[in-house]
């Protein structure tokens, strides 16, 4: 057979260590198959191709049509190796002849949105019976190595469960969204440290919505691609969503009041649904990988304040500025002046929260050994505040802990003025004994590390306050983002 060749590979960029892992198992002698997981637009059909750019390969892409059609599409794909059209009447025929062929040479199979051939019900237990008797008996005398992909994560996490009949014959291989640092080699190399997170936030980490958005002036790439009704962008996400979620209405309900955190209570009162309807729903968005569920660093397990907010960026974008304005746009409101009046005035806002997830990422690199864990802490006031109603409820940004000692506690702030020094005296004096009345976490004697990062730098009196303080630091967005660049390196 021979080798594929990919055209588009001078474009591909980065998912170094993803294509490392790859080149590991492809090397290795194991004879267990793939099974390749993440998230519609992450890029996991580019990284497959990529990496069967110059090796033997078999690259079928299943689709939601019949599987008797598929069947008759796989077998005419698979005539141009064998010489002869195979007989292909379901799955178990087509990962025989996949082996079949890896008889005589090793062969990359790679079957990508694998779960569409399978049936619902019962009936799919049936059908990865049959795959595994196929894998018992023709696997080990053949050298192809099958990599399974798919998108629909439930269903792939299905596969490699411990009651399903191919568990111990997969091995597991996420394909995440790509970190600040790793986006970068998407972006605009012109990007100043502050567009790069301006972008990152409006982007995400998803391959796609980068390769869209990743270049130019944001707001031209914004109104382009998402705003015009005739966007690539601009029913992306409901396209996608309305791919891997039944009950769409509900999910899109849930998606938008989750643009920014919110309790499962709070939505449940939003939305008017019971707290006991609304656990599957929420269950069900995070095996999908759309939505984080987070407690305060320091809370115990059954802790009942939970956060849970759309983590994907540009899903959350899209929820937050497009969806509600999308029959405007199509009736001719110009994208630019939708930018203006309602997305620009409040970007700020927006980024601030995937600004601070940067923060958060800054401290585990920088200060991991003192500070194992991350995140962020918020709860009730000072008992003698609340009783005088001067402030009810606090939040720190980035605590850092180590065992049930606090070890850092952080600041930070996406705003147009320096961070003034009022920062520090509210964190000092309101936030962190707080956090201790919280009994969660305990600051040691001298008390937690500091840090604060802004956006726009420090005011004079915060700069003389650390410069004599050297358990304070100033992180600005040049330090936070070189930082961040070296886990690339």
């Amino acid at each position: 057979m021979k080798p594929y060749v990919w055209e588009p590979r001078s474009r591909f960029r980065n998912r170094v260590a993803d294509l490392e892992r790859l080149e590991d198992w492809w090397e290795d002698p194991t004879r267990d198959a793939m099974a390749l997981v993440g998230r519609r637009r992450v890029g996991k059909s580019w990284l497959l191709r990529r990496f069967a750019d110059g090796k033997p390969s078999v690259i079928l892409v299943a689709d939601t049509l019949l599987l008797t059609q598929q069947m008759r599409r796989f077998a005419k794909t698979l005539e141009r190796s064998l010489g002869m059209r195979p007989a292909l009447i379901s799955v178990a025929d087509l990962l025989q002849t996949l082996y079949t062929i890896g008889r005589d040479q090793k062969l990359l199979a790679v079957i990508d949105e694998f779960p569409f051939l399978l049936p619902e019900g019962k009936a799919k237990n049936g059908v990865l019976t049959e795959i595994q008797a196929v894998m018992e008996e023709h696997r080990d005398r053949s050298q192809t190595k099958l990599v399974l992909c798919g998108s629909l994560i439930g269903q792939m996490e299905g596969l490699l469960q411990a009651d399903q009949p191919l568990h111990g014959r997969l091995q597991r291989f996420d394909v995440w969204p790509l970190e600040f640092a790793e986006s970068k080699a998407m972006t605009d190399p012109a990007d100043s440290p502050q567009q790069r997170i301006v972008r990152s936030a409006i982007a995400g980490g998803m391959a796609r919505y980068l390769s869209e958005l990743g270049h130019g002036p944001i707001r031209e790439a914004v109104c382009q691609h998402v705003l015009n009704r005739r966007g690539t962008l601009f029913n992306d996400p409901r396209a996608v969503l309305e791919q891997e979620l039944r009950s769409p209405s509900t999910y899109f309900s849930l998606l938008k009041a989750l643009t920014k955190p919110t309790s499962a209570g709070k939505l449940a009162e939003q939305l008017q649904i019971g707290s006991s309807t609304l656990a599957p729903y929420l269950a069900k968005l995070r095996e999908a990988r759309l939505i984080s569920s987070t407690r305060p660093v320091g809370a115990t397990e059954s802790s009942r304040a939970n956060l849970h907010r759309v983590t994907d960026g540009f899903i959350r974008f899209w929820f937050q500025f497009v969806l509600d304005n999308q029959e405007d746009l199509q009736e001719g409101l110009a994208p630019d002046d939708l930018w203006d009046a309602l997305i620009e005035p409040h970007l700020a806002e927006f980024v601030a929260p995937a600004f601070e997830d940067l923060c958060r990422r800054y401290a585990r690199r920088a200060h991991g050994a003192l500070a194992p864990t991350v995140g962020g802490w918020w709860g009730p006031a000072l008992n003698a505040q609340r009783r005088a109603r001067t402030r009810i409820s606090e939040e720190v940004d980035v605590v850092g802990a180590r065992h049930k000692q606090l070890q850092i506690a952080g600041e930070c702030k996406w705003t147009s003025a320096p961070m003034p020094k009022s920062v520090l005296d509210d964190l000092r004096d309101f936030k962190i004994p707080a956090l201790e009345q919280a009994g969660g976490l305990r600051p040691p004697a001298e008390g937690p590390r500091i840090l604060l990062f802004s956006r726009s730098g420090f005011s004079d009196a915060l700069t003389t306050a650390a410069a004599a303080d050297t358990r304070i630091e100033l992180i600005g967005l040049d330090a936070l983002v070189a930082e961040l660049d070296r886990e690339s390196a």
